[in-house]
């Protein structure tokens, strides 16, 4: 079993080319600093809605966090 997603560890390396916190990306896009943290870790899948604002939080595109 593969330890974590591409999807989560591409959203890590977005975060930290923006040198952002867990707490400051979450807090951009307006959810709770676990949640974001649980989708770092692969614990979670993210709804749409919740991709998008992480997305705009990170300033980036979903063709850098999506892996296809």
């Amino acid at each position: 079993m593969e330890s974590q997603s591409q999807f989560s560890k591409n959203l890590k390396a977005a975060r930290l080319r923006c040198s952002m916190t867990q707490a400051q990306v979450a807090k951009k896009a307006d959810i709770s600093v676990n949640y974001y943290a649980r989708m770092e870790r692969d614990e979670v899948n993210p709804s749409l809605e919740v991709f998008k604002k992480v997305v705009k939080a990170l300033n980036a595109k979903s063709s850098d966090i999506l892996d296809f």
